[in-house]
């Protein structure tokens, strides 16, 4: 006897079934190497970014041309003076 979901209920079973276990496992097997990717790379606690200094700053300040020469110059001064 036939009914709405194919020979003996098999239709829809038989194709997608298979298909349906292949990605669980894919999946299964792609969080399993992510995991031990992250785990291999273990914490990121190297150094950040360093901070810059004030001489740093007052040239970029200059490239930017925020402050003129003179300004540059006279800053300059100053932080050598404070060393």
């Amino acid at each position: 006897m036939m009914n709405d979901w194919g020979f003996g209920g098999w239709g829809w079973g038989m194709g997608v079934g298979p298909l349906l276990m292949i990605l669980f496992w894919v999946l299964v097997i792609v969080g399993v190497v992510a995991l031990f990717r992250s785990l291999q790379s273990g914490p990121q606690s190297g150094p950040g970014p360093r901070a810059k200094t004030a001489a740093e700053i007052v040239q970029e300040r200059y490239a930017r041309g925020e402050i003129n020469r003179e300004e540059f110059e006279q800053k300059m001064r100053d932080l050598a003076g404070h060393r």
